[in-house]
């Protein structure tokens, strides 16, 4: 096989004979700049994303993983680790170093005697749906079933079930983490807590988390589906989904998306998903569904990982992609206008302003308890900027960014770190708050050198 050149960040070559016995310890497959594989293992979801790394290292297993980290540390590597590869910024993947890929480690246990479901880092939530489900059980995580399980948990992870069970990090009972001096360690609420705690929000900064040990939830059926309204009455619909969610139970999530139809009909959308007693759930959703006069009425009993790929269709892979977001308390009838207004001037029909509701049991969690500081803002606006030429990209990012800078009077200055396309000092601060000081203290234990920085980077105290 050839071998080629790998250079390390000092801008050294890395010899071939370092290279050989990485691979005769390296189980899984390891791909090369120029051999069969090497472009389609170089690709994620998002098209705008370019990068060119040196190795990519396909781990089969936890040794595998180790392995890879002593490579990139004894030959001063740059290190990406790719999960689910769904990071809109391109993290999982870097230039000219290795990606420790997990996407052949899929797998997954269920026990369902102590609710609980042991989950590789290479997972998806679909995979982790499909396993569940056939125990009538699901774990929060998310809404659409491709995202990796990994970068989604590692972010905080909002979803179709948070308000009734919690963030995703609030569904962690431990981690099993291969460090940058490549020790595996598990991080739990007993052992390791400083670590536990960084990891249930703070990012990739602390190690590879190789597996997951989630709490899982007696969920099997769902209310859930679309109901879709014509454009012109957006103002009035997100009103009506406003006050409708400020008395909520817990068992209702719902988000609203002003988008297009696959015809091209901008619309606004209402995604509602109930996860108690169905009579009682379409009780709750009625005031929704009888409001104005809706194109669509798609809401319906459904299994939950029917409801989980419900918007994968809106999210595909081979797009140019391009996010903002503002994480705001409340949402006013002039932050409302803005919305609207910006979603009329949209560019690209693949394009679309999300508003999400978060609140309930994640909300109730202090701030400082995980990582993940931003317990007290239920309101995200979500700005996807989707589009298909790469001539269009200039002005989709300026329409994204246009409108994050409208929505600035009303934000609280968070981010979520699913939404990060820059990490300058400010932004980092922004997306950790009061618990960036702690961050940093327990990133210099466990990676002084800040070894994995290809992340949305805290740097060592």
């Amino acid at each position: 096989m050839p071998i080629g050149e790998l250079i390390n960040v000092k801008g050294s070559v890395v010899k071939d004979d370092h290279i050989q016995r990485f691979q005769t310890t390296f189980r899984g497959e390891v791909i090369r700049p120029g051999e069969d594989g090497y472009e389609n293992a170089r690709k994620i979801w998002n098209l705008s994303v370019d990068k060119h790394p040196g190795i990519v290292a396909r781990c089969l297993g936890v040794a595998d993983v180790v392995a890879a980290v002593n490579f990139a540390r004894e030959n001063e590597l740059l290190v990406a680790v790719r999960g689910g590869g769904h990071n809109v910024g391109g993290r999982a993947l870097c230039d000219g170093g290795l990606v420790i890929d997990l996407s052949r480690m899929k797998g997954i246990h269920v026990d369902a005697a102590t609710l609980t479901a042991r989950v590789s880092g290479g997972a998806t939530l679909g995979d982790v749906d499909r396993e569940t489900h056939a125990f009538g059980l699901a774990v929060p995580a998310g809404i659409v079933s491709r995202t990796g399980i990994a970068g989604l948990t590692l972010g905080g992870g909002v979803g179709w079930l948070m308000r009734k069970f919690g963030m995703t990090i609030d569904n962690v009972l431990s981690f099993e983490t291969v460090t940058a001096d490549g020790r595996v360690l598990t991080a739990s609420a007993g052992e390791n807590s400083d670590l536990f705690w960084a990891l249930r929000g703070g990012g990739g900064n602390f190690g590879v988390v190789a597996s997951f040990e989630f709490r899982a939830h007696a969920v099997r059926t769902v209310l859930g589906g679309l109901l879709v309204h014509p454009r012109p009455a957006a103002v009035q619909v997100l009103r009506c989904f406003r006050d409708l969610m400020h008395s909520a139970p817990d068992e209702l999530t719902a988000y609203t998306a002003l988008l297009h139809t696959p015809d091209g009909t901008p619309v606004v959308g209402v995604i509602p998903c109930y996860c108690g007693e169905l009579a009682e759930g379409e009780r709750v959703l009625k005031p929704l569904r009888e409001f104005g006069s809706p194109l669509m009425d798609t809401i319906q009993p459904l299994p939950f990982p029917a409801m989980q790929s419900m918007l994968d269709a809106f999210f595909p892979d081979g797009n140019h992609n391009y996010w903002k977001s503002s994480m705001q308390q409340e949402l006013s009838d002039d932050a409302i206008s803005v919305i609207v207004d910006h979603a009329n001037k949209m560019n690209s029909p693949l394009s679309m302003i999300v508003v999400e509701y978060y609140g309930g049991a994640a909300g109730r969690v202090e701030g400082s308890e995980t990582a993940f500081p931003h317990r007290q803002l239920p309101w995200d606006i979500l700005i996807p900027a989707q589009w298909k030429s790469p001539a269009e990209s200039s002005q989709n990012r300026a329409w994204a960014r246009g409108v994050a800078d409208a929505l600035r009077p009303f934000s609280s200055g968070a981010y979520l770190l699913s939404a990060l396309d820059q990490e300058v000092d400010d932004v980092i601060k922004a997306a950790f708050g009061a618990n960036l000081p702690r961050l940093a203290m327990i990133k210099k234990k466990y990676d002084p050198t800040n070894f994995f920085r290809v992340n949305q980077n805290i740097k060592p105290a």
